[in-house]
């Protein structure tokens, strides 16, 4: 499977990322703080258009909903092995 990163940035500062795939799908979601804590941030995406997809965080450092868009031709996926 192909993955693909997208990071945004709160507006409490907290760092968020995602990793979705090629149908634009979030499959896990995180954000770390300014002392480089890891958190787990539940994240949702949907594809918008065929080249626009929206990705929508609740950030767990100030529980702010954060949606941002990003370009589909933007991404750099990489190859991802299935666990066995």
């Amino acid at each position: 499977m192909k993955i693909a990163t997208v990071r945004s940035v709160c507006e409490c500062q907290a760092k968020l990322g995602a990793d979705v795939d090629e149908q634009c799908n979030a499959l896990k979601g995180w954000a770390w703080d300014t002392r480089r804590r890891v958190y787990s941030a539940p994240a949702t995406a949907k594809k918008v258009t065929d080249q626009r997809f929206d990705v929508g965080w609740m950030c767990p450092l100030c529980t702010r909903n954060v949606l941002r868009s990003f370009d589909v031709s933007a991404l750099g996926y990489r190859e991802e092995r299935a666990a066995v």
